[in-house]
């Protein structure tokens, strides 16, 4: 039934939750996959990179995910992460509808919560404009 799975990572104690979850899902139905998709969004690079001074950012993102990845290997799933730019919500939205997942899996918040009270939150966006079920993980 999820043979197809992508799950939206931000490293946040939400985002690791729902890898759980995806993984899970993933054990239930042989021969699933786990996408693991982090978006690097544009706007909050700079910071980024001022915050991780001395430090190459693609380190610090895979730092970020270095919990969900180790959780993946030991779920045993096949699994692969995919790193890209723009903003999470539509870009989220975008590559699950362009390649036909069975489920997206998003933890409920992330890692910017002043963000979220002000434009919505990307798990909202995810679940309105996805074209296949949204599992929306606390």
């Amino acid at each position: 039934m999820f043979n197809k799975i992508l799950f939206a990572a931000d490293g946040s104690a939400h985002s690791i939750r729902a890898g759980e979850r995806a993984f899970e899902l993933a054990r239930l139905h042989a021969g699933s996959k786990v996408d693991i998709i982090y978006v690097v969004d544009p706007r909050h690079t700079k910071d980024e990179v001022l915050t991780n001074w001395g430090k190459d950012t693609a380190d610090v993102r895979k730092e970020k995910l270095a919990l969900i990845v180790q959780k993946a290997k030991h779920s045993g799933v096949d699994f692969e992460v995919v790193y890209l730019n723009g903003d999470p919500g539509p870009t989220i939205v975008n590559y699950a509808n362009k390649n036909d997942y069975d489920i997206v899996v998003i933890g409920s918040r992330g890692l910017n919560t002043f963000q979220e009270m002000v434009l919505g939150s990307v798990s909202h966006k995810v679940a309105k404009r996805a074209s296949c079920p949204v599992l929306i993980v606390k």
